[in-house]
């Protein structure tokens, strides 16, 4: 697998205040606003048109309704289809867990059965209808904001560069890159060829002036802060906004943001994507789903445990030792599919092909992972997630860990019944390359997480099921 793949650039994801970098800009408030504005504005239209009006409980939904979705999802770069696959997928987890959630504390019964059903199907038309006004009204949003900002990065070095290509990426960008400052010569520029080199510092003051330059990145490296304070000195006779893209940027961010720690600002270099509102609302959604898959596959599971039973003597369910959330040890429950039950905890031995150990039926389960179902209790007592790395034996993490950088990032999240690696293709094979690259996409997840993510790993799980051949 590539570096490259599925990944979002570390710039792009850098957040500060829980906005995106560089979204000074009306469309990126309106993205911010867009989803609760049309959830919570959807819900009263239905509240007054099919039920008895704005009542006290529409009041308080649409409170806990706008906490949920603030800030809205960014979709201005997506395709349309794209936009409308994530509205619906987003749009259709939210509302079961809020009618799991209305059931549980019978509170369901506060709305009319046709404002429910109304409410389903005008949330997201109006959400969809929204994002697409939106797109449509862009030059009109630029022309208000006196159209593209002139920018240019002082330093043409990896960090410079890439930043350039995320302002290059995006389709509805604010800002228009001119080219590049730096003051080495030529020869010495990787990148010359892709972007136009300007002038050198010396001067830079008079080129933002002719040139009206509105907004400077300086892209230097730390160990040039004597001259990137003197460009801070030469700079402030201008009107230019300046921006400095610290060269950490160059090392593989993992859910890289900007926060405070008393007072004092800190970077994350890596970080879970479970925070703020997205850890209980991943958890959330992991104890609906077990639910629903253990009540839906309780027959399965039943004529797997019975033909475990009857095929070979020994346990139905077996436990196995393997690290989980921050490195610690769980015990992960397994339909028995071998002769044997190793914890795993010294030594493990992969399963290979024609595996003695394996029997008949044993061969079956494995091959169509129906052997992983009990994992639906692991995830339901908090031990694992639906999605997530797949967890290891303990004995193969300590195998790997010391060979495989980043190895153990992977257990900043919960393990999952099935992960990014698994659906692409990196399930079996213990061997170094295997699990370089089966490690690469567990890393790229926790980069990467959204719940479009995980419901599309679900749905492809489910698709490949009874084609993966790599299980033995």
């Amino acid at each position: 697998m590539s570096s490259r793949v599925g990944r979002i650039h570390p710039i792009r994801r850098l957040h500060l205040s829980g906005q995106s970098f560089g979204s000074d800009n009306l469309a990126a408030l309106a993205e911010v606003l867009l989803d609760p504005v049309a959830i919570v504005g959807s819900l009263w239209f239905v509240a007054y048109n099919f039920d008895s009006g704005l009542t006290p409980q529409y009041l308080v939904l649409s409170v806990m309704l706008f906490a949920l979705t603030y800030p809205g999802e960014p979709r201005l770069e997506l395709s349309v289809k794209s936009v409308l696959f994530d509205i619906v997928v987003r749009w259709g987890v939210l509302f079961v867990l809020l009618i799991f959630f209305g059931w549980s504390t019978r509170h369901l019964s506060d709305f009319s059965v046709n404002a429910v059903d109304a409410w389903f199907l005008i949330a997201p038309a109006t959400l969809f209808t929204l994002h697409m006004a939106l797109r449509a009204s862009m030059p009109i949003l630029l022309s208000i904001q006196g159209g593209k900002k002139r920018c240019v990065i002082v330093g043409m070095n990896e960090q410079g560069v890439s930043l350039a290509r995320a302002m290059h990426e995006r389709r509805f960008a604010v800002q228009e890159l001119i080219g590049f400052i730096d003051d080495r010569e030529p020869t010495r520029l990787r990148h010359l060829g892709e972007y136009p080199l300007l002038a050198s510092t010396n001067g830079l003051r008079d080129f933002v002036s002719r040139e009206r330059i509105q907004i400077i990145y300086l892209s230097l490296p730390m160990a040039t802060q004597p001259r990137i304070l003197e460009i801070l000195e030469e700079l402030r006779d201008t009107t230019a906004s300046i921006y400095f893209v610290p060269d950490i940027f160059v090392t593989d961010l993992i859910q890289g943001r900007m926060s405070s720690m008393c007072g004092m600002p800190v970077v994350a270099v890596c970080e879970s994507p479970f925070v703020g509102i997205t850890g209980p609302l991943k958890r959330l959604s992991d104890i609906v789903l077990s639910l629903f898959f253990i009540i839906v596959l309780s027959p399965v599971l039943i004529a797997v445990a019975i033909g475990v039973k009857l095929t070979s003597p020994g346990p139905v369910v077996f436990k196995q030792r393997r690290y989980g959330l921050d490195g610690e040890e769980i015990w992960v429950l397994k339909f028995r599919s071998m002769t044997v039950t190793e914890d795993g905890d010294k030594v493990y031995k992969q399963v290979t092909k024609d595996d003695a150990r394996v029997t008949r039926f044993g061969a079956f389960i494995r091959r169509t992972s129906l052997d992983e179902l009990p994992q639906f209790f692991n995830v339901l007592l908090g031990g694992m997630s639906i999605v997530g790395p797949r967890p290891h034996a303990v004995a193969v993490n300590e195998q790997y860990r010391g060979k495989i950088p980043g190895y153990m990032v992977r257990h900043k999240v919960r393990p999952g019944i099935t992960g990014w690696a698994q659906v692409n293709g990196f399930r079996g094979g213990d061997d170094l390359h295997s699990m370089r690259q089966r490690v690469q996409y567990d890393i790229d997840y926790l980069r990467n997480w959204s719940l479009r993510l995980d419901l599309s790993i679900i749905v492809r799980t489910v698709l490949i099921l009874f084609k993966d051949r790599a299980a033995y």
